[in-house]
C-alpha cells in the first residue's frame, strides 16, 4: 500500500493549534498568579520604637526596669517566616513571596545586674509546616519543594553566647545588638552571628532580626514551579518575637 503524504496545510493549523493552546495555558497561568491572586507581601519586621540607642554591655544606668531577671516565654504577637525574591517566567519583574506563622515555642534565660541586662541562655521553635503566604498554591508547594516542610516541619535556633545592654538601652528605645546562635533549617545547623532589635516596653521584651542566606547553605534547591515561577539563589528567615515573663 502507497501512503500519500501527509497534507502540509493541515500540519500547519495543527501547529497553530498547539501554539496557540500553549499561549492560552500561559495566559490563564498568568491571570490565576497575578490577578485571581494578587501578591499582598506584608514588609520586613521592624519595632516600631522611634527611639534608637546602640546595644552596649559596660555601662550602666540609673533607670530601672523594675527587675527583669527570669526566664521569659514566646508569647501572643510571635511571628516568624520566609521571604524570597519570586519571578514568574517570561516577566523580567521580581516581587517578594513572604510566609508566616504563629507557630513558635521556646524562651530567653535574662538576668540584671547593676544596670546592665543579660540574655544568658534562649532557644526558639518554630512550626514551618504552618506557614502560610497570600497564595495557597506556594503554601502547598513548600510542603514539597525547597523547604520540603512535610519532611522538615520545624526550624530552630539556640543561641551560644550571651547579649547584654543597658537598662536605659533597651527601656522605650530600641538598642541592636550581634546575636551569635546556631540555626537549624531543614535539617541541617549553621552557626550563624546577625543584628537583632531589642525593645523593653511594659512587660514584653521584643527582639525582632532576620537572616538571609544562598539555599544551598541549608541544603536546600531554590524552587521552581513547573518553569513558571523561580525563585532566585538566597532566600530571608525572619522574625519578630514577643516575650514574657514566665
Amino acid at each position: 500500500m502507497i501512503k500519500l503524504p501527509g497534507n502540509p496545510s493541515r500540519k500547519r493549523v495543527a501547529l497553530l493549534v498547539l501554539g496557540g493552546a500553549a499561549t492560552l495555558i500561559v495566559a490563564i497561568f498568568l491571570l490565576v498568579y497575578f490577578v485571581i491572586f494578587p501578591t499582598s507581601s506584608p514588609k520586613p519586621f521592624k519595632l516600631a520604637i522611634s527611639s534608637t540607642s546602640s546595644a552596649a554591655t559596660t555601662s550602666s544606668a540609673s533607670a530601672s526596669t523594675g527587675g527583669v531577671g527570669g526566664r521569659w516565654s514566646v508569647a501572643a504577637g510571635s511571628e516568624a517566616g520566609y521571604r524570597v525574591r519570586e519571578k514568574l517566567a517570561f516577566l523580567p519583574a521580581e516581587s517578594d513571596a513572604v510566609g508566616r506563622t504563629s507557630s513558635i515555642t521556646g524562651a530567653a534565660q535574662l538576668g540584671e545586674s547593676r544596670g546592665t541586662i543579660t540574655i544568658t541562655t534562649a532557644s526558639f521553635n518554630v512550626a514551618v509546616n504552618t506557614l502560610k503566604s497570600d497564595r495557597s498554591m506556594r503554601d502547598e508547594k513548600i510542603h514539597e519543594i525547597g523547604l520540603e516542610s512535610s519532611r522538615y516541619p520545624t526550624a530552630t535556633f539556640v543561641m551560644s553566647a550571651p547579649v547584654g545592654f543597658t537598662t536605659s538601652a533597651v527601656s522605650g528605645h530600641v538598642a541592636r545588638a550581634s546575636v551569635t546562635g546556631v540555626f537549624t533549617i531543614h535539617g541541617t545547623s549553621k552557626s550563624r552571628t546577625l543584628p537583632v532589635e531589642f525593645a523593653l516596653s511594659g512587660s514584653t521584651l521584643e527582639a525582632a532580626g532576620s537572616i538571609t542566606f544562598p539555599w544551598s547553605e541549608f541544603g536546600m534547591s531554590a524552587p521552581s514551579v513547573g518553569g513558571f515561577v523561580n525563585v532566585t539563589e538566597k532566600a530571608t528567615m525572619e522574625f519578630d518575637l514577643h516575650l514574657q515573663r514566665a
